[in-house]
């Protein structure tokens, strides 16, 4: 499968945004996906998933509340809603799919097979 993320723009604090990640080359449905972002000189974080069918989704805590992970598996697309976006979350997004579990549960990179190339997120204070 090969995944595109897009999206990505530059907004003021609190502001929102919504990122795609759109599959080509095998359904989607058959893959939990993942957010992940990277700011500049950190390590590729974790920020969301969600599990094959959508009805199970997981965040890392400094998301919870603000950022919404869902998925359309007639549209082949994930999407990640951020909205009251701050300047701690400007990095560069990637979308990641990994193998569809029951339970969004895979939170490392590692767990995730494909990507896409990223799309970034400049939030202005």
């Amino acid at each position: 499968v090969q995944l595109q993320a897009f999206g990505g723009g530059l907004v003021q604090a609190g502001d929102y945004l919504r990122l795609s990640c759109a599959a080509s080359g095998r359904a989607i449905d058959t893959y939990s996906v993942a957010w992940f972002l990277q700011a500049p000189g950190k390590e590729r974080e974790f920020v969301a998933t969600i599990n094959w069918s959508g009805g199970s989704t997981y965040y890392t805590d400094s998301v919870k509340g603000r950022f919404t992970i869902s998925r359309d598996n007639a549209k082949n697309t994930v999407y990640l809603q951020m909205n009251s976006l701050k300047p701690e979350d400007m990095a560069v997004y990637y979308c990641a799919a990994g193998p569809a579990l029951l339970r969004a549960t895979m939170t490392e990179s590692y767990e995730y097979d494909y990507w896409g190339q990223g799309t970034l997120v400049t939030v202005s204070s």
